[in-house]
């Protein structure tokens, strides 16, 4: 799962933006994971948040942020709701397109269906941002008795004492967290 790689979350002028080293090596070690799934053949799913211009689709705290036009975070259709420059191009048919409007991949979607029907057993997840959007999604694989992988160096936190935090609450429970090229797929 390739989660939230948007330019709404990349992109410096946005309000919603990861910033530091981390999330700047995100696409780098997203582009990775894609190319050693598709070395192993597994499916690339491609996890978006996607939002109504007014915003009635997004969480409360978050409603604010939207005018009704496409300058809000993630608005369907708008230059945020794409996929980094780094990412955009290795978008292959066949890969799974989700889009979301929570944290988690998994809210309100039909994620664990898709995972089932293309027999997953291991998800494992790249992107941002890791106290949100990774750990959710970690989080409700866990409870779909998925075995989880989070790519600590392809995913990213606001920063450095973030990450290294959330990250081991999820180890703690037993998600295994190497990096991109650590990850052995199976």
């Amino acid at each position: 799962l390739v989660v939230d790689m948007q330019r709404s979350f990349l992109d410096a002028e946005s309000p919603l933006c990861v910033r530091g080293a981390a999330a700047a090596r995100a696409p780098e070690g997203c582009a990775a994971a894609v190319a050693k799934a598709r070395a192993a053949g597994a499916p690339v799913v491609w996890v978006v948040r996607e939002h109504d211009a007014t915003g009635r689709d997004a969480e409360r705290g978050r409603a604010h942020l939207f005018d009704g036009t496409d300058a809000g975070p993630c608005v369907r259709g708008s230059d945020g709701a794409r996929l980094c420059e780094e990412l955009e191009p290795l978008v292959e048919e066949g890969d799974v397109w989700l889009p979301k409007t929570r944290f988690s991949a998994f809210f309100r979607t039909p994620l664990d269906s898709v995972l089932r029907r293309l027999g997953t057993r291991t998800v494992v997840i790249c992107g941002v941002q890791t106290p949100n959007c990774i750990r959710g999604t970690a989080w409700d694989a866990i409870a779909y008795d998925y075995d989880v992988v989070v790519l600590s160096d392809a995913t990213a936190s606001c920063d450095v004492r973030t990450q290294e935090a959330n990250l081991r609450d999820m180890e703690a429970v037993g998600v295994h967290c190497p990096t991109w090229e650590g990850w052995k797929p199976a």
